[in-house]
């Protein structure tokens, strides 16, 4: 049993930007820490909570809501939530963070479209650029950045490690976890 307080760390940005990947770096150094922490994987929770919404925005929202009611519920009982889901829609965000108890802390995950095309291993991007895929968030629907988020990584210029330390570095100056012991 740890005596650490719960937080969520919600991880916005466009498909392929390396929220999962950051996400599962966060949780397994904090676990290494003694933190309780649970990952919502957007596609995870889109199959096991969500199975059978469409991309429509209605649907998009009710995913959303559902990833941060979870949310709340792990990080008010002192474990730390962390969501990877693209989260389009500012307001949305923005309404799952004044339901949160504990603090509530978003991360950007910004990356060029150049290179999040590059990274498209399934080709959504190229598609939906043709025209085959409606709703891609970025190409055929909006994505809202956050206006200040209070933690901005940008995956196409930093290595994965380098944005680990960002974050965490953010975290401890703000009391949410301890500072690493340096040696």
């Amino acid at each position: 049993m740890t005596d650490h307080a719960g937080f969520t760390l919600w991880f916005t940005g466009m498909s392929g930007a390396g929220k999962s990947t950051l996400a599962a770096a966060v949780r397994d150094e904090l676990r290494a820490r003694g933190h309780r922490v649970e990952v919502l994987d957007g596609d995870e929770v889109r199959q096991n909570l969500s199975k059978g919404l469409t991309f429509s925005r209605e649907d998009r929202d009710t995913n959303i809501r559902r990833i941060g009611f979870v949310a709340r519920l792990l990080s008010r009982n002192g474990v730390v939530a962390i969501a990877a889901a693209i989260s389009p829609y500012r307001a949305l965000r923005d309404e799952v963070r004044r339901q949160h108890e504990a603090p509530f802390v978003e991360v950007l995950a910004d990356c060029s479209l150049e290179t999040l095309i590059k990274r498209d291993v399934k080709g959504l991007y190229q598609k939906a650029l043709r025209g085959e895929i409606a709703h891609m968030t970025g190409v055929s629907d909006p994505y809202e950045p956050p206006v200040s988020p209070e933690i901005a990584v940008h995956t196409d210029r930093e290595s994965v490690d380098e944005s680990l330390a960002t974050i965490l570095q953010w975290l401890a100056d703000n009391g949410l976890v301890a500072q690493r012991a340096k040696g």
